[in-house]
């Protein structure tokens, strides 16, 4: 097998099959580094697994707000199957199948850098391999779950995302740790999946703390109506578990502990560059990989190394990885070509980012939220507008609940930012991300007209309450 490649990238999550993908339309030879399974975190612990258990939750919520429909109890065992079918039983063939179809070279191992564009491969037989990059080394190594300084709490052998996603049993009493994004879709999967107890300790103020705060807000009402109980302002002191796999104590900042059959941890991500050989290179061994905005390591001498998706920390989300990759793949073969670079300009770190959490309600948003957009220096004007007042989010059932926010750059007037909290929310984000993205004038977005009756019409509701 050849040993000296065009790019080698090292880790074959989204990220990275992205970058190898691009590279070789361009024109160049690639070969992909990974331990595990060939379509990372995001295929089989992550987006994937966990949008797969959230799905029947999703739908009852639906069908119980629809007058003459009633809704069973969920077939758990049927859901656990289906989100084993949905990651392909663990079994990543089909993945190496399409890497090597683009064409790429596949190789199993655990890589680290071992100085400039060098790879070195420890494969699962203990052999080694060193790789030679002619052109470019992409780093996209992901994140892991980061597990906080609590006494007792790694003894304890806490679930983590990947843990929780990949559950055969569903617990009867459920403690979660974190009030963001996992931490609130797990609590409310479990919970809607048969788990009797379950209590989400959050450090501070509320739910979803980046979002906007009515996001938040609802959500909590939301759990509280299902019999989630949420704790606000609570610490964790200590962490019991003498039994492995026994019952968790968690004793709590004030108050009595709390027991568990399970403790979920989701307090935040870390990134997986420790023992990448990042020292061999000049940068600090398990940090993120600062970039410019072409994706290129900074403080690299010669350029040759570059960092996608959560590997480089600038917005942990697939979406935006996949965004960033197609970015350094075309940088890389027209920096190879000696062509006129393609236009970069990587909207994460100019906030267009959109993001879906996907409970029940569903919360997204993309762009600023108002407290961000204020201390960023804009003069802001924001237009709230309850959901549940548009027609279409009438004839979707009883007891819908939703809030709406747009927030405005007054000077330019175009759109800053855009949260929606709703029942079936997601599907208006995209039209968010355009507006945000493009700078889209608001007497011009005035122009483009919602269909009737829908919950877009919420856009029309927001432009009028605007003063358009």
């Amino acid at each position: 097998m050849a040993d000296d490649f065009d790019v080698i990238v090292i880790g074959a999550g989204p990220a990275g099959e992205n970058v190898v993908d691009r590279a070789v339309r361009g024109g160049l030879t690639a070969a992909i580094v990974e331990e595990r399974l060939a379509g990372g975190e995001c295929s089989y612990w992550a987006c994937v697994p966990s949008k797969a258990l959230l799905r029947p939750i999703d739908l009852a919520g639906e069908v119980s707000r629809v007058p003459g429909l009633s809704l069973g109890p969920i077939d758990v065992a049927a859901v656990l199957a289906h989100r084993d079918e949905a990651v392909s039983h663990y079994d990543d063939a089909g993945q190496v199948r399409w890497v090597e179809s683009v064409p790429a070279e596949f190789v199993r191992g655990r890589g680290r850098l071992d100085g400039p564009r060098r790879v070195r491969v420890t494969t699962a037989d203990g052999g080694e391999r060193v790789l030679t990059a002619r052109q470019a080394v992409v780093l996209a190594t992901g994140t892991s779950a980061a597990i906080p300084p609590v006494p007792g709490l790694p003894e304890a052998a806490p679930w983590t995302s990947h843990e929780v996603t990949a559950a055969k049993v569903v617990p009867e009493r459920l403690a979660v740790l974190g009030g963001g994004v996992v931490a609130c879709e797990m609590a409310q999967a479990m919970h809607g999946l048969g788990a009797r107890q379950t209590t989400v300790l959050v450090r501070g103020d509320g739910l979803l703390a980046r979002m906007e705060p009515f996001a938040g807000e609802l959500l909590a009402r939301s759990f509280a109506d299902a019999g989630i109980d949420v704790r606000t302002n609570i610490g964790v002191t200590r962490v019991e578990r003498p039994e492995p796999g026994g019952k968790v104590t968690v004793h709590l900042s004030e108050g009595p502990p709390l027991e568990a059959d399970e403790l979920l941890v989701a307090t935040g991500r870390r990134p997986s560059t420790r023992d990448l050989g990042l020292g061999t290179v000049g940068l600090a061994d398990g940090k993120y990989v600062e970039v410019d905005d072409s994706m290129r390591a900074t403080g690299v001498p010669d350029g040759w190394l570059y960092a996608v998706g959560d590997a480089n920390g600038r917005a942990l989300l697939t979406h935006m990885g996949k965004y960033q990759a197609r970015i350094c793949g075309d940088v890389i073969a027209a920096r190879a070509r000696g062509d006129e670079l393609p236009a970069m300009r990587d909207l994460a770190g100019g906030y267009g980012a959109p993001q879906v959490v996907f409970t029940d309600p569903q919360i997204c948003a993309v762009g600023r939220t108002e407290a961000v957009a204020r201390e960023d220096g804009f003069r802001v004007r924001v237009v709230d507008y309850d959901m549940g007042g548009v027609s279409g989010a009438y004839l979707l059932g009883d007891g819908y609940r939703g809030q709406a926010r747009a927030v405005v750059d007054e000077d330019r007037k175009v759109l800053l930012g855009v949260t929606f909290a709703g029942p079936g929310a997601a599907e208006l984000l995209h039209a968010a991300t355009i507006a945000v993205t493009a700078e889209v004038p608001l007497d011009r977005l005035w122009h483009a007209v919602p269909s009737f009756p829908t919950v877009s019409e919420v856009w029309l509701r927001l432009l009028e309450a605007y003063g358009l």
